[in-house]
């Protein structure tokens, strides 16, 4: 009987070649869905796998065993695709949006666009329901004032982001502490080092950016006309914002999150029948297959059609299919083998910082899922923070960096088709604008090599207070 062995670098660079050329093709080349490409990666790596020793059954399990580590997040999203769709229906994202062409000031769209998503995304602790929310409200005020779709985007995704990495209710705070062995609240604290200068810079871009862009397209008619259209579409009022502050208070209380947005879509169905004339069955029907309307507006069609589990669905294959695989690459050793040809480099906090933050990059490339990244980037660079005594809240905090806040970046990841599906925008082209992801990197890094809040084990005072 053949005795499995670990791959070799050849071996590893053959499969993780053939597994981007197939994704690449895919998308750009033949457009064809990012999902079958992502299904017959998995045969790339199980036969590379069969070639290690491996016997079929195993490799199975493998990919059962990474599809049952983001079971969590599958059932999440399948929650908010309802709550988008009873949402919008509902007239509670309507709503917001009328309210926010009622008052934002143009200059500062964007730099409200950010802060209103990153209170949004800590007070409930999920980016996806925030950007399916907030984001989507925020993406219709920005095309009411004519402001470019990707720099809203960015603007959407760097709040929601920021919110997700510093909630200690976000499931990837709570999965990077637990894989890095740290308590969630020391590592919440140990974020705040790095999150509040780059929230700074990145609140500063934006408000620069609002100036540039803010008057240049704002038409003061047509925002009337949208409100006036949302209005004979709608019923708008401040009650419509109810099931918002009653799913913030649930999740602010630290009850589970999908009981919670599960609730909030009820409401949804509720306010839907209560306040928008529907029936009963239609109402519900929205949750499922999400809203739909025929309007001769624009603006109304592409913005407001859309949500339900239905929509969701694309998604949710991405994320089984990316966690099947990036199973396969954790039970081959095929990360710990890459990162190993690098170890003699990993000599001081610099170099640590940017491999995790690279390794973390990789996790979503190639296991194309934020929870893949997530799980991998810690177990891989664990033994060398151990090994210069690196206390391990600077992994957690990297392993985010790397790991949540790349993940947006890469188009064939849970975040990428997510955020494009629900957003409107590619990847492309709100990636220039994800400016919070970019300078907290920057920083990161910086801090890795100057040592400032790069904390050690052999220091008197361990936790961060």
């Amino acid at each position: 009987m053949k005795t499995p062995r670990l791959p070799s670098i050849g071996e590893i660079m053959i499969v993780l070649l053939l597994f981007l050329a197939v994704v690449v093709s895919f998308a750009l080349i033949f457009e064809l869905p990012i999902q079958l490409a992502l299904f017959i990666s998995w045969f790339i790596v199980i036969a590379l796998g069969i070639r290690l020793g491996y016997k079929y059954d195993f490799l199975q399990k493998a990919i059962t065993k990474g599809i049952g580590n983001g079971l969590e997040a599958i059932l999440i999203l399948l929650a908010v695709g309802a709550l988008i769709g009873t949402w919008i229906s509902g007239g509670i994202v309507p709503s917001l949006i009328y309210y926010g062409l009622e008052f934002i000031n143009p200059t500062f769209f964007l730099l409200a666009t950010l802060v209103i998503c990153s209170i949004t995304s800590v007070a409930t602790g999920t980016s996806w329901g925030t950007v399916g929310t907030a984001g989507i409200a925020m993406m219709a005020i920005g095309e009411g004032m004519g402001m470019p779709l990707p720099l809203v985007a960015g603007a959407v995704i760097s709040g929601a982001y920021f919110g997700d990495k510093l909630s200690p209710l976000s499931d990837s705070t709570i999965l990077s502490a637990s894989m890095a062995k740290v308590d969630v609240i020391a590592h919440v604290r140990a974020m705040l080092y790095l999150d509040i200068p780059a929230y700074i810079v990145t609140s500063i871009l934006f408000t620069i950016a609002g100036f540039m862009y803010g008057g240049n397209n704002f038409d003061s008619e047509r925002v009337e006309f949208l409100k006036s259209s949302l209005h004979d579409v709608f019923q708008i009022n401040v009650w419509m914002l109810v099931p918002m502050v009653v799913v913030i208070v649930l999740l602010a209380l630290k009850k589970p999150s999908l009981p919670s947005i599960a609730v909030g879509s009820l409401l949804g169905v509720v306010w839907g029948v209560l306040f928008q004339d529907l029936s009963v069955s239609t109402a519900f029907h929205t949750a499922y297959s999400g809203f739909s309307i025929e309007s001769d507006i624009t603006f109304i069609t592409e913005l407001l059609n859309r949500g339900g589990i239905e929509s969701m669905v694309g998604s949710i294959i991405v994320i089984i299919f990316g966690l099947g695989f990036g199973g396969l690459l954790e039970e081959l050793g095929v990360l710990k083998v890459l990162l190993s040809k690098f170890e003699q480099f990993l000599i001081n906090a610099g170099n640590v910082t940017t491999a995790t933050i690279f390794t973390g990059l990789l996790g979503n490339i190639f296991g194309c899922a934020m929870y893949v990244s997530l799980i991998l980037t810690p177990k891989i660079m664990q033994d060398s923070y151990d090994r210069l005594k690196i206390n391990r809240l600077v992994l957690a905090r990297n392993s985010e960096v790397g790991g949540t806040l790349t993940s947006g970046m890469v188009p064939w990841t849970d975040n990428g088709i997510f955020l494009t599906t629900i957003l409107g925008v590619s990847t492309f082209a709100y990636l220039p604008f994800m400016w919070l992801s970019f300078v907290s990197i920057i920083i990161a890094i910086i801090y890795g090599y100057t040592g400032k809040f790069i904390w050690y084990t052999t220091d008197e005072n361990k936790n961060v207070s």
